[in-house]
C-alpha cells in the first residue's frame, strides 16, 4: 500500500503539469495570433483608406483638368471674341473714314454748286444800278443790251445803234435806260443828219420822260436839228422852253450861249 501512494502522487502531478503546460500553451497561441489578426486588419484599412485618397485624388485632379481646359476655352473664346472686335473696330473706323471723306467731299461740291448757282443767279436777278443818276432795279440782260447798243454807236455805227435801242425798248418799255435809249436813236438819227426823224425822236424824250435828266438834252438836240435846217427862229424857241423847264440843267448853259448866238 506504501508503494501505490506514490505513483497515484505522480501521476496527480503529470496531470497538473500537462493543464499548465496547455494552458500556457494556449494562452502562447492566443497572444500569438492576436498581434497578426489586428495586423492584416490595419492594412486593409490603411489600404482602403489610400484608395480613397487616390480616388479623390484622381477625381480633384480630373476637376481640375476640365476646370482648366474650360479656363483655356473661355480664354480663347474671348482672345477671339476681342480679335473680331478688333477687325470690326478696324472695319467701322474705315468706314467712318470713308463717310466723312464722302461728306467733305459732298459738302465741298455743294459749296461750289451754290457758289456758281449764286454766281449764275446774280448774272440773271435784278440788280441795283445808278441810271443817269438814280437807283434803279436793272436786269443784268438788260443792261448788256442797252451797253450793247451804246457801243455801236461809240463806233458810229449809227444805223445798228438805232435798231439796237429800238429793239431795247421794245423788250424793255419800263427800262430805267428808256429815256437814255430814246435819246441815243434820236441822237444817232441827228449825226446822220435825218433831222426830221431827230426832232421827233427827241420829242418823244420830251413827252414820255419829262423828270429824265436826258429831257433836257433832248430838247437841245432839237435846237440844233432845227438849226441845222435853218429854221433859227424854231431853234430859238426851243432853246428858250428848254431854259424855262429845266433851268438848273447843265443844258440850260449851253441854251443861253446858243441864243447869244442865234441874235
Amino acid at each position: 500500500m506504501g508503494a501505490g501512494r506514490p505513483m497515484v502522487r505522480d501521476n496527480s502531478k503529470r496531470r497538473g503539469l500537462g493543464a499548465v503546460l496547455l494552458a500556457s500553451a494556449a494562452a502562447f497561441a492566443t497572444l500569438s495570433s492576436t498581434p497578426a489578426s489586428a495586423g492584416l486588419f490595419d492594412d486593409d484599412e490603411a489600404r482602403k483608406a489610400i484608395l480613397d485618397l487616390r480616388s479623390k485624388s484622381d477625381a480633384n485632379q480630373r476637376d481640375i483638368a476640365s476646370q482648366l481646359e474650360l479656363q483655356r476655352r473661355n480664354q480663347a473664346d474671348v482672345a477671339n471674341q476681342m480679335d473680331a472686335l478688333r477687325q470690326e473696330i478696324s472695319r467701322l473706323r474705315g468706314q467712318i473714314e470713308s463717310v466723312t471723306n464722302d461728306l467733305t467731299n459732298e459738302q465741298k461740291r455743294n459749296k461750289d454748286f451754290y457758289v456758281d448757282l449764286d454766281g449764275r443767279l446774280r448774272k440773271v436777278e435784278p440788280q441795283q444800278a445808278t441810271v443817269d443818276g438814280a437807283t434803279a432795279t436793272v436786269d443784268p440782260n438788260e443792261a448788256k443790251s442797252y451797253e450793247a447798243a451804246l457801243a455801236q454807236f461809240k463806233t458810229s455805227d449809227f444805223k445798228g445803234s438805232i435798231a439796237s435801242f429800238q429793239t431795247f425798248l421794245q423788250r424793255y418799255p419800263q427800262s430805267a435806260y428808256a429815256p437814255a435809249a430814246q435819246y441815243w436813236i434820236g441822237t444817232s438819227l441827228y449825226a446822220q443828219r435825218d433831222y426830221k426823224a431827230a426832232i421827233a425822236a427827241q420829242q418823244l424824250v420830251v413827252r414820255n420822260y419829262p423828270t429824265s435828266p436826258r429831257a433836257a438834252d433832248a430838247l437841245l438836240n432839237v435846237a440844233s436839228s432845227q438849226a441845222d435846217m435853218g429854221d433859227k427862229k424854231a431853234a430859238r424857241a426851243t432853246l428858250e422852253s428848254l431854259i424855262r423847264q429845266y433851268p438848273d440843267a447843265p443844258a440850260a448853259a449851253t441854251a443861253r450861249d446858243r441864243i447869244a448866238t442865234l441874235r
